[in-house]
C-alpha cells in the first residue's frame, strides 16, 4: 500500500505562508524527536558521559601530568616528524614544548570522534527507533513532503552533535589553559586552526557521519540493528579521524579550510543521494 504525504490544504495563500507552514512542520518533528532524545536513557548517557571523559577528564589528568613534568623533552619525538611539521612547538621555550604538544596537538583526535560518534548515534535511532518504539505510522502520515521529513531527521542529530562538539572544547579549553597557566602563563588555546577545526571541520564530520547512518536507519528495524549495520562505516571514518585530526593543527590555515570542503562536499552528496532515495513507501515497506 502506498503511503503518500498528505497534502497541504488548497488556498493556505502565498509561497511564503506554504514555505513557514514547511518550516513549522520540520520544527515540529525536530522538537518531538529531541524530546524523545531527553527522555532516552540508552542514547543520553553514552552521547554526554564520553564526551566529558573524552573532553575533560582526560585532558585534566594528561595536562597535570604534562604540567608537573615540564622538564620532560620532546626532542626526539619531534625531531621524527616531517621537516618544518614541528617548527610551531620547537619553536617555544623548552617548559612548554611537552604541554603544548599533549594538549594542543595529541589530543586533537578527540575532537573529531565526538560529533562523528554521537551523529551516528543519533541518526541510527532516527528512524529505526521510531519502528522500535511503535510510532513510524503516525510519523509517516504527518503533512509534510518527504524531503522535509528526511531534512528534519538530519537536523533532529546534527544540532545534538555540534552543540555537544562546541560545549565540549569550551570546556576542554578551560580545563587545558587552567593546569597549563602555571607553565605558560598565558591562554594557549583555541589556535586559528583549532578554531578551523572545530567550527568548519568538526560539523563537516558530523554531516558525514549523518550521510551514512540516516540511510542506515531507514533500512533497519531497530536502532541496535542500525547501530550494527553503520558501525562497518562509521568505525573506519573514527580511525581516520584520528590518524588526521593532529595533522590537520599542523597545516596552514588554507589546507585546514580545504581539508574541511572535502568533508562537507563528500558529506552533502550522501545526504542530497539519501533525500532523493528516501519515501514513505520505501520505508514502510522495511517495517
Amino acid at each position: 500500500m502506498s503511503i503518500a504525504a498528505p497534502e497541504l490544504a488548497p488556498g493556505l495563500g502565498t509561497a511564503p505562508r506554504r514555505r513557514r507552514e514547511r518550516f513549522d512542520a520540520i520544527r515540529a518533528v525536530v522538537a518531538k524527536d529531541l524530546t524523545a532524545v531527553r527522555r532516552s536513557k540508552a542514547v543520553v548517557l553514552p552521547m554526554l558521559l564520553v564526551p566529558v571523559l573524552l573532553l575533560i577528564v582526560l585532558p585534566l589528568v594528561i595536562g597535570l601530568m604534562a604540567s608537573n613534568s615540564p622538564a620532560v623533552s620532546v626532542e626526539d619525538f619531534l625531531g621524527r616528524l616531517p621537516a618544518g611539521v614541528a617548527d610551531p612547538i620547537t619553536s617555544l621555550p623548552r617548559e612548554e614544548q611537552m604541554v603544548v604538544l599533549i594538549n594542543g596537538y595529541l589530543l586533537a583526535p578527540l575532537f573529531l570522534i565526538v560529533p562523528l560518534m554521537i551523529s551516528a548515534v543519533l541518526a541510527a535511532d532516527a528512524f529505526a527507533g521510531e519502528k522500535e518504539r511503535k510510532t513510524l505510522e503516525s510519523l509517516l502520515h504527518l503533512p509534510m513532503p518527504d524531503r522535509d521529513l528526511f531534512l528534519a531527521k538530519l537536523i533532529t542529530a546534527f544540532l545534538p552533535a555540534l552543540a555537544v562538539s562546541w560545549i565540549g572544547f569550551l570546556c576542554f579549553a578551560t580545563v587545558a589553559n587552567t593546569v597549563a597557566w602555571p607553565v605558560m602563563h598565558r591562554l594557549f588555546l583555541p589556535t586559528k586552526l583549532w578554531m578551523v577545526m572545530i567550527l568548519w571541520v568538526a560539523p563537516a564530520v558530523a554531516a558525514l557521519g549523518l550521510g551514512v547512518m540516516v540511510r542506515v536507519s531507514a533500512r533497519a528495524r531497530t536502532a541496535q540493528e542500525a547501530n550494527q549495520l553503520g558501525g562497518a562505516v562509521i568505525l573506519p571514518l573514527i580511525f581516520l579521524a584520528m590518524g588526521q585530526a593532529t595533522g590537520l593543527l599542523l597545516v596552514d590555515l588554507p589546507v585546514a579550510f580545504a581539508i574541511g570542503a572535502g568533508l562537507w562536499a563528500l558529506a552533502l552528496w550522501l545526504i542530497a543521494r539519501g533525500a532523493r532515495r528516501f519515501t514513505r513507501d520505501s520505508l514502510a515497506a522495511k517495517v
